[in-house]
This record gives C-alpha cells, sequence and structure tokens, in this order.
C-alpha cells in the first residue's frame, strides 16, 4: 500500500499532484532545486485551501491536515523512504534519465519510480534504472486535482506488480485510470492531434478564419472550447513541440504532420493568453478580442456543419486507429477524451451515433479530393462496417 510520496518538481503540475496524493491521505514530500518554486507551490496551495474553505468545499480542519501532510524538500535524499515517486519536471528525455538514476540511488527497491511525462518514452525514461521493472508512466492532466482522468502507462520492461499497485493506488485517490500502451502521445495526445491539425489546415486553406472554426466547433459540436481558444490557453509554443514530437516519434507519419502557420506563430512570441496575443489578443485582465484575418483565397461558402464534421470525423478516425493498434481498450479511449480533455461524448461513441458507414464515406471523400495519407481510413472502420458492427461504449 502506498502511504509515502515523493514528487519530484515544484511547479504547477506537480505541485498539483501533491495536492491530490495529500487530500488522499498520504504523506508527501514535494522536491524542488529551487527554493522560489517550492515557496510559491506552499503560497498557492495555501490560497487554494482557503479557496475551497471559502466555498465550502472543506472545513479548516481538512485543509490543516492537507497541508500538514505536505512537506517542501531541497534534496532527493529527501525522498528515501517514498513508496511511490511522480516525476513532473521539464519535457527533456536526458534530464529525466538522471534525475531517475540519481533517485534510485536513495530509495528502496521497492519504491516505484514513475514520470508524468505527456509523451515521452517510458521504456527509454526505465533504460536510467537498475531495477526498470519498476518504472511506469502515471500522466496527469491540468489542474491535476480538477482533472478526473490519469493515464497509466507500463513500459516493456515494467512488472505487472508496479503496473497493478500503480492504478490501484491512482484509483483510490480518486481518479479514472485509463493504462495506454507506451506509443508516442500515449492516447489523449495522440487522439487530440486532428482537433488542432484539422483545424489549422482548413484555416490555411483559407476555408474559414480561427473564430469561424472555434464557433462551428462549440455551437455545432457542443466543445467547450474551441481549437484556436484551446491552443491559446494551452500556449502556441508548448502545443506545437508536442505536435512535432508526436510527428517525429511515429516515423514522420502526415497524419500528425505539424503546421506552419502554428510554428510562425510560435516563432513571433504569439503564444496565447500567457503572452496575451495568439489567434486572439487578450487584455491584461484576460479578456479574449478576435483579432483582424484576412483570408488567403475564397473557398466558396462551407457551413459549420462542414466544418464541424470534418475535424470531428479526423477525430473518430484517430480513435478508431488507436483501437486498432491496441493502443487502450475503447472504454479507456473514451473516458481519455471526454475526462482527460472534456469532449462532449466519447469519440467512438459518437462513431456510433454516426453510423460506420458514414465514417468510411467521410474519410474516404476526404482521400478522393487530396489523395494525402493523411486522410487514409483505418481499417477498423472498414471492417466494423463491412461486418455492420459498432463499438457499444
Amino acid at each position: 500500500m502506498i502511504k509515502k510520496v515523493g514528487i519530484i518538481g515544484g511547479g504547477t503540475m506537480g505541485s498539483g499532484i501533491a495536492q491530490v496524493a495529500a487530500t488522499a491521505g498520504c504523506s508527501v514530500k514535494l522536491y524542488d532545486t529551487k527554493t522560489e518554486a517550492l515557496e510559491k507551490a506552499k503560497a498557492d496551495l495555501e490560497k487554494i485551501m482557503d479557496h475551497l474553505v471559502e466555498k465550502g468545499k472543506i472545513n479548516s480542519e481538512e485543509k490543516q491536515r492537507i497541508q500538514n501532510n505536505i512537506k517542501y524538500v531541497n534534496s532527493l535524499k529527501e525522498l528515501k523512504d517514498s513508496d511511490l515517486t511522480i516525476e513532473a519536471i521539464v519535457e527533456n528525455l536526458d534530464i529525466k534519465k538522471n534525475v531517475f538514476s540519481t533517485l534510485e540511488k536513495f530509495v528502496s527497491d521497492d519504491c516505484i519510480i514513475a514520470s508524468n511525462t505527456s509523451s515521452l518514452s517510458i521504456a527509454s525514461i526505465a533504460s536510467s534504472l537498475q531495477k526498470p521493472e519498476r518504472c511506469i508512466g502515471i500522466h496527469f492532466f491540468n489542474p491535476a486535482p480538477l482533472m478526473k482522468l490519469v493515464e497509466v502507462i507500463p513500459a516493456v520492461q515494467t512488472s505487472e506488480e508496479t503496473l497493478k499497485i500503480s492504478v490501484k493506488t491512482i484509483t483510490d485517490w480518486g481518479k479514472i485510470v485509463a493504462v495506454a500502451k507506451d506509443t508516442p502521445g500515449f492516447i489523449v495526445n495522440r487522439v487530440a492531434r486532428p482537433f488542432y491539425g484539422e483545424a489549422l489546415r482548413i484555416y490555411e486553406e483559407g476555408i474559414a478564419s480561427f473564430a469561424e472554426i472555434d464557433t462551428a466547433m462549440k455551437e455545432i459540436g457542443g466543445f467547450r472550447m474551441g481549437p484556436f481558444e484551446l491552443m491559446d490557453f494551452i500556449g502556441n509554443d508548448v502545443n506545437y513541440t508536442v505536435t512535432e514530437t508526436v510527428f517525429e516519434a511515429f516515423y514522420y507519419d502526415p497524419r500528425y504532420k505539424p503546421s506552419f502557420t502554428q510554428k510562425r506563430f510560435a516563432e513571433a512570441g504569439y503564444l496565447g493568453r500567457k503572452s496575451g496575443k495568439g489567434y486572439y489578443n487578450y487584455s491584461d485582465d484576460g479578456k479574449m478580442s478576435v483579432r483582424a484575418q484576412s483570408r488567403t483565397h475564397s473557398e466558396g461558402t462551407v457551413s459549420s456543419t462542414e466544418i464541424f464534421e470534418r475535424i470531428l470525423i479526423m477525430l473518430i478516425n484517430e480513435a478508431a486507429d488507436a483501437l486498432f493498434w491496441n493502443i487502450a481498450s475503447a472504454e479507456d479511449i473514451n473516458n481519455a477524451m471526454t475526462k482527460g480533455v472534456n469532449y462532449p461524448k466519447g469519440l467512438l461513441a459518437w462513431a456510433d451515433e454516426k453510423g460506420m458507414d458514414w465514417c468510411v464515406k467521410k474519410m474516404d471523400e476526404l482521400y478522393d479530393e487530396y489523395h494525402e495519407d493523411r486522410y487514409r481510413c483505418s481499417p477498423l472502420l472498414r471492417r466494423m462496417n463491412k461486418g455492420g458492427l459498432r463499438f457499444g461504449v
């Protein structure tokens, strides 16, 4: 049973995971090399706890209990008594491997060593350890205390016992677990690529503006945020880097090809909300306004429904392909998208609703128009259409 947890990295994600573990009753040590990062994490938690008390979500005793469960440390040696350590630092493979190999010298042989990476190879990270069977991916979504989904990713080296304990621990912490194969982007960051990529493609073709595409996804599709709003929220630099990483990791599969528009916006420093300018403009108080845009050329009249359906079918196709390649179960793929990135419906459930014939026809129409491998239909959709089958999730 996991009682003592070490968190590596005092940033937003690390401190969020620390809050989750502490709330669940674990004794937590939050480590960072920078004293100011730890001081900020402590101050931020105080504000969060006060806010929860004000809203009546917890009482003052619960607030004190959670805060008392977290100790802030600046030496890795302090994590020596941990049952589980979770790393949440910069997305750099060499840095993570160095931290893991150093950490292993201090912790017990039974300590599980996990990474919160969103897209890096768990097998590669595990290779830095003398006991790689103890290594696993435990990927929280931001903000960790609020987002229900956690992807758990066993590497080829990971033992069954490590996987079993990790899944039980995260479930006991009140999260919904989706177990994913150790492939680029895991579930969410793989399946969600067309939400951004196809929206950028539609814009680059001059079919619609940023605002028109966002409106279509929200009003027709029921998404909380449109792709350009969401990219601005995430940060164009962060989103572009993930896209580039996934593209390279998939041996330059054209389905994951990055966009020059996003690259240029990132290079220009138009990063979104954090820079005050992205696909939209943002005032000091965070209010969003539409930027003046001109289309490169006219495609005639394209309805909001057509825009939405083009992005939707690319998402469905990606989800079906993830199932085809056994990246995760149908249930976990659906949960990943609804609980991890707040999609209004699971993509495989959406495929059932639209019908396999509709899905295959839409993909084939795109391929017939463009003749690009980007628009190849998943073999699973074709098989299910031929067999008159449904995903049933």
